[in-house]
């Protein structure tokens, strides 16, 4: 059966799904200050702008993107703190009755057993759909890219110049938004920033985190950052800027 995509406002029975699917990510990457904040909020906020896909029936893939407004002065460039920034404009934008004119993608969640289907393939074509239909001439996408984990000491901008020999990016998520005529538009060095004390990070990832210097955990895309003598350890993710005109 094929799969259908609507909006969580066209579907607002598929609430409860929504959050039932589970994204596997690592442990600390539900701890960041800024998606503690606001992530809770997006289905509420913006379910106009919340995808969600269904295979007979059931939800089986989420998308959230959010509305921002970046012609204004400050916001021109896509900024270095790209994840937690968007969400910070958006809601922001929200609260002050802003017209908006970017949409940005910040989350694809695929149920681990529709993987590798093409799935989110679809759902960012229903991304770009919905942002256009909304007005929007461009979808721009601070990407995680799937396979950077593998590489954590990789400076981003070298993995990203890491292309297969057909020209495309190595990476399977940044491949897909480039196949789709997405444009890597920079990097993103501060995306997510995820603060903690030695015991949290201890919690999160059952390593030890009892000596100063770059920790390799698994599912980060960069060491953390563990200041041992100070009693705390920062993870700060980056992301790759891209940019799909919808014109």
């Amino acid at each position: 059966m094929a799969y259908e995509i609507h909006t969580l406002a066209e579907r607002p029975e598929l609430l409860g799904e929504v959050w039932t699917l589970n994204p596997t990510w690592p442990e600390f990457m539900y701890h960041g200050p800024v998606a503690d904040a606001h992530y809770g909020q997006l289905v509420d906020t913006f379910h106009d702008y919340t995808l969600v896909a269904t295979e007979e029936g059931r939800a089986v893939a989420r998308g959230h993107t959010l509305p921002v407004a970046l012609d204004l002065p400050g916001r021109r460039n896509l900024p270095p703190d790209g994840w937690d920034r968007m969400l910070i404009w958006a809601f922001d934008d929200h609260r002050r009755g802003r017209r908006t004119d970017t949409v940005s993608a910040v989350e694809v969640v695929i149920d681990p057993a529709h993987r590798g289907r093409g799935l989110s393939t679809l759902m960012l074509r229903a991304m770009a759909d919905n942002a256009r239909t909304k007005g929007s001439s461009r979808l721009i996408v601070p990407v995680r890219p799937t396979a950077k984990h593998e590489r954590p000491e990789t400076p981003l901008d070298a993995y990203v110049r890491d292309v297969a020999p057909d020209g495309l990016p190595r990476d399977p998520w940044l491949r897909t938004h480039v196949q789709l005529g997405g444009e890597i538009a920079g990097i993103a060095p501060a995306s997510m920033t995820i603060p903690g004390s030695l015991e949290q990070w201890r919690t999160w990832t059952s390593l030890p985190f009892d000596k100063d210097g770059p920790v390799i955990v698994p599912g980060a895309l960069a060491p953390i950052h563990c200041a041992a003598s100070f009693g705390y350890a920062v993870y700060v993710e980056p992301n790759v800027w891209i940019s799909h005109n919808l014109t």
